[in-house]
Formats: C-alpha cells, sequence, structure tokens
C-alpha cells in the first residue's frame, strides 16, 4: 500500500487513465447539500487563497486489476461520492466555457479532465467508468442530453445545480479553487493488500454504509472486475432487486440479510452487526460457499412477497400475506422464509400454506389482545422451525405454538374472553384498529365493506362526553360501568358513516336517526357490528353482555385457537426457566439464551455457559454479589471448582435443581428474567408424538446398517426425520429414502436453488427414461412439477407403517433390494448433468 497526499488535478488528468467505479460499490447518492458544500469550499479556498483544502481520500487498486491496451483502469473502492462529484463539476465548468464561447478552455477541460484524448476503443474515452444509469447519466451531460434522460438520477440533478451555480464571476475562481484541493491517494495492489480489511478500517470511522454494502463489498470487491460483473449481475443484483420494499422504492437487503442469517443460525444477530455475523458465517470462499450465495439469491424471492404482497399471485396467499404485513409481523419472516421455500419445492400445498398464515395471525393478534409482551416472538419465530415435522408438517407447527408457555404462550378462549372485555381497543395503532375491523366486520361476508373507507369511522355507541339524557335513562352504576370501564371497548365500539351526526345522542336517538330522510341511525345501517343494535331499543349493561357474546364467538371463528389434543404429558416444551419443572432426573433438548440457540443437554454445562456469560458482561456485579453465588480466584474454595474466566473459580459440584436457582437469582440481578429458555429432551415423554422421532431414529440405524451394494449412506447419520438423504454428485440433485405411516421410498430429488435448472436437469433424465427404467427393471413414478421448483422420480412400496414395527422386514427388503439399482440406473445420466 503506498499512501501519497497530492493535489487532486494531479490525480485526474493523469495520462491515459480511467478511474472505475466497481458495481458491488453503493450508488452514487451525493444530494445537491453535498454539492454545495464542495463548491462553498471551492470557493473559498481560492478566494482567500490560504493555500489549499483537505478533501479527505481516494483509495484505489492498481497493477493486478484488469486493464485495456490502451489505459490503466484503476479500481476505486473508496472516495467513490467526491471523485464522482468533481467530476461532474467539471462537467459543468466544460460546459459552461463551452456554451459562453471559451473554446480554449472548454478544448482543455475535455481533453485534460474528463476523456482519454488519444484512444480509439469508444469505452475507454472517459475518464470516469461508472455502473448502470450512473453512466448513462454521465455521458448525457456530457453529450448536453440531460434533458431527454427519463430517469431520476442525482448525476443530473448536481449537474444543473452546479450549473446554476456558474457565473462569469466566480468561473475562473472555480477553476482555480479545483487547483488548490488536496487529496490522500492510497493505491492497492490486488496480490500484496488486503483491499476489504483496509475498505472496512476506512469505513469504520463514521461513513455511513448500510450492512448491505458491507455486505456486497465483501462478496465483490477481491474478485476481478470481470468476474465480479458476472457475480454482480447473477447473484447481487438479483437479491438487491427482490429485498426492496416497491411501494416505498427503499432497499431491505440488510434486514433480509438478517432474516436469513436467524433462519440458518437459530440465532438473530443485532441490526449493527450483521455484515459481521455474515462474515463470520462465510469466510472461506469456496464451492459451499458459492452455493449458499445462490441459495440467499433463491430465498430472496420468497423475502420479495413478504416485503410485497401485491407481487403475490394467488388472491388468498396475497391476502393474508396482505394482513401480516399490515400488523408488521415481521419478526416471523425468518420462519416464513422457510416455509415458502417449502411450499415452492411442493413439500406442503397452498392450502397447508394459507393455513400457516392464517395460524400465524391468529397466534400474533390473541397475543395482542391479551398483552403478551411482542419482544418474546423474536426467541419464537427463531427457532420455530426446527419444530416442524415435515411429515406432519401443520399439525406439527400447531402442536409447537401450543406448547408454548410463558412469554411464548397462545392465549386461549378463556384467556381471549377476559381480556377482551374490558381492552381498550380504541386507542391503539391505527393499523391494529382497521386490521381488527375489517376482519371482523368481513367475516363470511360476500358483500366485502371497505372498512378504511374514510367515509366510515369508529362510533361510540355509549359516548365519550356523553349528553344528559345518558344519566337519566341509566342508573349510577350503569353509567359509572360504561363510563370508565367499557367505554372503549370493542362491545361499545361500532361503525358508522355517521359519527359526527349521531355525536353524543341517547341511543334511541342514535337508532333511528333519519334527519333529512338521510338514514343516519343504525337501523338503517347494513354492516354487522350494528346488526344487533338494531334489535334493541336500549343500550344497557344487559344487552352490552349479549353483544359482547356475538363478537366474542365472531373473533373465535375469525382467530381460531387450534383445535387439539394432547395427553398431559405432551405438553412439556420451551419454557422460561422461571416457570420450569424441577430439572432432577431430566436432560436438556437445548437452551436459548439470549437469542441464542445451544443444543446442549446437560443442565451443568448451561449452568456454566449461563454464568460464564453474566461475568463477561459485567463481572464487578458478580463478584459483589458473594451472597448469591461465591466465585474467588482460590480454588480451595471449593470442592470441584470451575474456572469461568480471568482465574476466578465457582463451585461445579451441585444438584441440577441447585443449579436453577442459582441461574433464576442471577438472572433476576442481571435484569434478564426473559433471556434464558430451556426445552427438555422429549425422550422423557412417551407419548406417540414425542416418541415418533425415536421410532425413526431407531429404523433408520437398523436399515443403515443392512444397506448391500451401495455406499450412498456410509456417510450419514440415522436422523429423527421420516427422510435421509445423500448428494448424488451433482449440486442439487439428492437420492432419499423416505418412511412414513403409509409408504416407503426411494427418490431422485432435483431441488437445487434455480428451478429453471431443476426442470432442465429433469427433462435431460426424462429422455433417458427408457434405459433408466430398462436399466432399474421397473416403472418409475416422474413427477416434473411444473408448478414447483423442485422436481422428482421415484418408487414406493405401500401399505406399509415405519410405527408398525411388523412392516419393518417389508420396508428393509424394498430399500435393500432396489436402492442399489436405482443408484445404478441413475448414475451415468446424472453425471451428464453438469
Amino acid at each position: 500500500m503506498i499512501a501519497t497526499q497530492l493535489p487532486i488535478i494531479n490525480f485526474l488528468q493523469a495520462p491515459n487513465v480511467q478511474f472505475v467505479i466497481p458495481v458491488y460499490q453503493r450508488n452514487y447518492d451525493w444530494s445537491t447539500d453535498e454539492c454545495q458544500k464542495l463548491l462553498q469550499d471551492t470557493i473559498a479556498v481560492s478566494r482567500e487563497r490560504t493555500g489549499s483544502h483537505f478533501i479527505g481520500s481516494i483509495v484505489f487498486i492498481h497493477e493486478g486489476a484488469y486493464s485495456t491496451r490502451e489505459v490503466k483502469e484503476l479500481v476505486i473502492i473508496d472516495g467513490q461520492q467526491r471523485l464522482t462529484t468533481i467530476n461532474i463539476l467539471y462537467v459543468a465548468l466544460y460546459r459552461f466555457a463551452k456554451e459562453t464561447k471559451q473554446e480554449h478552455e472548454a478544448e482543455r477541460l475535455y481533453n485534460m479532465f474528463l476523456t482519454n484524448q488519444y484512444v480509439k476503443n469508444e469505452s475507454s474515452k472517459l475518464k470516469l467508468k461508472q455502473t448502470d444509469t450512473n453512466s448513462l447519466a454521465f455521458k448525457a451531460i456530457m453529450n448536453a442530453t440531460e434533458s431527454e434522460f427519463d430517469a431520476y438520477s442525482n448525476v443530473v440533478e448536481n449537474f444543473n445545480y452546479f450549473k446554476s451555480e456558474i457565473t462569469e464571476t466566480n468561473f475562473h475562481k472555480i477553476l482555480d479553487g479545483l487547483n488548490r484541493l488536496i487529496f490522500v491517494e492510497i493505491s492497492l495492489e490486488r496480490d500484496k493488500d488486503d483491499p476489504q480489511r483496509i475498505f472496512e478500517s476506512l469505513n469504520s470511522t463514521g461513513l455511513d454504509l448500510s450492512q448491505s454494502d458491507l455486505i456486497r463489498n465483501y462478496i465483490l470487491m477481491d474478485l476481478p472486475p470481470r468476474q465480479q460483473n458476472k457475480i454482480y449481475d447473477q447473484i447481487w443484483n438479483p437479491i438487491e432487486e427482490n429485498a426492496k420494499d416497491l411501494k416505498k422504492q427503499k432497499s431491505l437487503v440488510s434486514e433480509y440479510i438478517r432474516d436469513y442469517l436467524t433462519l440458518k443460525k437459530k440465532k438473530i444477530p443485532k441490526k449493527s452487526r450483521v455484515y459481521e455475523e455474515f462474515k463470520k458465517m462465510y469466510q472461506e470462499k469456496d464451492d459451499a460457499y458459492h452455493q449458499e450465495l445462490e441459495n440467499i439469491k433463491s430465498f430472496s424471492v420468497h423475502y420479495k412477497m413478504l416485503a410485497n404482497p401485491h407481487t403475490v399471485k394467488n388472491d388468498t396467499i396475497r391476502k393474508e400475506l396482505n394482513y401480516i404485513s399490515r400488523l408488521e409481523i415481521n419478526v416471523a419472516f425468518p420462519f416464513l422464509l422457510q416455509v415458502f421455500e417449502d411450499a415452492d419445492n411442493g413439500i406442503i400445498t397452498d392450502e397447508i400454506l394459507i393455513k400457516i398464515l392464517k395460524l400465524i395471525q391468529s397466534y400474533t393478534w390473541r397475543r395482542f389482545i391479551v398483552g403478551l409482551p411482542t419482544n418474546a416472538l423474536n426467541k419464537v419465530f427463531m427457532t420455530l422451525y426446527a419444530e416442524i415435522d415435515t411429515e406432519d408438517y401443520y399439525e406439527s407447527l400447531v402442536l409447537a405454538l401450543y406448547k408454548k408457555r410463558g412469554s411464548g404462550k397462545f392465549p386461549n378462549n378463556q384467556d381471549i374472553k377476559t381480556a377482551l372485555k374490558d381492552k381498550d381497543l380504541y386507542n391503539i395503532q391505527t393499523k391494529n384498529k382497521n386490521y381488527f375491523f375489517e376482519l371482523l366486520e368481513n367475516f363470511n361476508n360476500k358483500e366485502y365493506v371497505d372498512t378504511g373507507n374514510s367515509n366510515i369511522s369508529i362510533e361510540h355507541i355509549f359516548p365519550q362526553n356523553p349528553n344528559p339524557e345518558w344519566s337519566e335513562q341509566l342508573n349510577n352504576e350503569e353509567f359509572f360501568m360504561f363510563k370508565e370501564r367499557y367505554l372503549n371497548t370493542i362491545t361499545n365500539l361500532t361503525l358508522s358513516g355517521n359519527n359526527t351526526a349521531l355525536s353524543n345522542r341517547p341511543f334511541s336517538a342514535k337508532k333511528s336517526m333519519n334527519k333529512n330522510e338521510g338514514e343516519q341511525g343504525y337501523q338503517f345501517s347494513r354492516l354487522w357490528l350494528n346488526s344487533f343494535l338494531n334489535s334493541i331499543d336500549e343500550w344497557t349493561i344487559e344487552n352490552y353482555e349479549k353483544r359482547f357474546e356475538l363478537i366474542y364467538n365472531r373473533f373465535l371463528k375469525i382467530w381460531e385457537y387450534p383445535d387439539i389434543e394432547l395427553q398431559e404429558d405432551e405438553t412439556a416444551s420451551e419454557i422460561n426457566i422461571f416457570e420450569a419443572e424441577s430439572p432432577t432426573s431430566k436432560k436438556l433438548e437445548y437452551f436459548i439464551f439470549e437469542d441464542t440457540k445451544f443444543e446442549e443437554t446437560a443442565v451443568s454445562m448451561m449452568y456454566f455457559y449461563v454464568v460464564k456469560a453474566l461475568f463477561q458482561k459485567n463481572p464487578k456485579l458478580l463478584i459483589e454479589n458473594q451472597d448469591i453465588l461465591k466465585i474467588t480466584k482460590n480454588e480451595e474454595d471449593f470442592r470441584s471448582p470451575n474456572e469461568i474466566a480471568n482465574g476466578y473459580f465457582i463451585e461445579f459440584n451441585i444438584d441440577s435443581k441447585s443449579k436453577f436457582n442459582y441461574l433464576k437469582k442471577l438472572l433476576s440481578l442481571y435484569d434478564l428474567e426473559d433471556e434464558l429458555v430451556i426445552k427438555y429432551d422429549d425422550n422423557n415423554v412417551t407419548s406417540y408424538k414425542a416418541n415418533r422421532h425415536v421410532v425413526r431414529q431407531k429404523f433408520w440405524k437398523g436399515i443403515l446398517g443392512k444397506l448391500e451394494n451401495t455406499h450412498l449412506f456410509d456417510n450419514v447419520n440415522p436422523s429423527k426425520d421420516h427422510w435421509l438423504s445423500t448428494g448424488a454428485g451433482t449440486a442439487g440433485v439428492s437420492f432419499t429414502m423416505v418412511i412414513s405411516k403409509n409408504y416407503a421410498r426411494i427418490e431422485l430429488a432435483i431441488s437445487s436453488y434455480s428451478k429453471e435448472q431443476n426442470k432442465r436437469y429433469f427433462k435431460k433424465l426424462l429422455s433417458h427414461k427408457t434405459e433408466i427404467e430398462g436399466q432399474f427393471g421397473k416403472e418409475l413414478e416422474w413427477e416434473e412439477l411444473p408448478d414447483k421448483k423442485m422436481s422428482r422420480i421415484k418408487i414406493g412400496v405401500d401399505q406399509v407403517n415405519v410405527f408398525y414395527e411388523d412392516t419393518w422386514d417389508e420396508m428393509d427388503r424394498f430399500f435393500i433390494e432396489n436402492l442399489p439399482k436405482f443408484e445404478k440406473a441413475f448414475k451415468p445420466y446424472i453425471s451428464q448433468l453438469k
């Protein structure tokens, strides 16, 4: 790396040099505010004759950079905003000189600062080489055709600003000021310096780069320019196009990558550390890394639907996603990314997908009504997919949510009944209010009512400021109850297009009002919410109770509670440590501490990890509270000392129940009561549903030891899932064994990141159908699944059940006999797919 301080004009007027803005750089986004500051500084340094003005640094890669025969290309990795703006200013000066007949000055500016005068290749002519719309915009201002440039561009906007500011009076002052601007030139060699590390160092000093900017640079920066363009066009640009709020035209790439990492790592990165977590996860840029980039691109297609429901073709899915979007249940996006991927691969149907979207609404809306904390949803959705059993997809999801306890609870009907009766549903966020009234009014309504219509508003039946007649019609107790307890509850609220007219009048007037035949009263309304009001003559506590029952029952039909029957011992699931049963004689399946999931079975290891984490968080707090937990640097103070950090020890030889008690006290001390969630091992449970994982593992362990004449699954371990897969030698193609309650099956699954590639692979294999089936000895089922991402070819045996060991011998024979022949039939043709 070579750093040199020099005038900017020396850098810009170097002959046969082209400054290349690479595709990984963020867009040119300086506004006229920054341009105004630059122009003011330039004129000031000339007027004041102070010598020079420092404008920062420009970092570029040389030597190893791709270059044409005619020009040397310098790839700009930092400083492109300043460099581009100064070039725009030079264009404005050149255009001014040309328009004011200063031909010599115009020619000098054009040939020294803007173009390489003698090169023949047109693409090497301009000294500043930009990308996409910026390049087109820059050519437009050079050719005086900016008025014909339709797209919005900061290049054109800033040029127009400079053009409006340049006058005969300041023209030469600006030129002189530019001569006085100095900067630090930092020159890197591609094979010797680490551009990414230098870039990070430069941009840790306050430059406002987004997490997605840093990730894009990490992916593209160390590639040669041609490879950069390829990866940008094929990978990054599609991600940017998909991860965008199309209505606001706002990038959501940082948010998307955060959700993707949450799905993969089962840990939610901090918003400010998404780039660091991405880099940590993908340190080795090997084949697996490039496959992951393809997967990130593939999943971004689903993110586009989540962020922009209006792009979804299926009417019902679009409607349910729109509700989720309106409620801003973005916390569910990591989970839904995988659900939509499964739908795309044909693992679940659209009908199941719709049921899942409705279930998520029921879960989150019921929690809102009851008043449960929204931050608990982070942990729920972070690990929820791990609890999905793909054989019983929806049922396992229902079971997982049903079994949540504590802050993650799925409120039941009685919880809703208690909360709904008294909850203030008038003074809530508009988005929640609109959602509630829209679904409540339109349930099973064939004539949809637009409750968001500006002519329709929320009306208090018992008014906020009742006139004296209300106190005459109600006894003191009822008046007090309506005024102080029920005023803003859903039962005292309705919808009306005549809110102003009804105002604070008594109920009888509100019901029958027909002023100037305007039919303002409830009895003329066609809304469901007013149907009961039309049937009564007075608004009393008794009628309030009747209307509440109608609304409550309608609520239960819209936001359903899962209809599920569990054995008593099936209720153990994720639970806060403060609400957990005694850990004596129990093992953990995992625990979650501060949004990080740990696959750990021993309570002692959880205890050690949490105490160590608390010590790192605030050692002084732990050391000064010896009455809670003894911690010293003297090992001899303990029977079984265990060092947690920096020579500090704690006692480790204590029972699990005591460890729980210590953890509870420490979590309270640190105000982290909600941050430790545990899940006991399902093997403690003796029910069928909990044990199906054990049954499957037992079957897989048995069959893996019996397979003959094939090495496909030699390095595959038994699984709790109903399928077991292994690679077929081509990315995205795998051999799979499937077991269920109804069949056993062997599949060739074609499920790469690309639907087009999957269909192309399928058609290539299908063209050899006769030879493949001839080699196998039987007909196979060929499923292209044209509407899904994946395709598959399969053979199976029916009327077997993995949960009935009497059928295991038949299942074993099927796999032992058919798997080697299935592999042999496909292998030659799979190798030709690459």
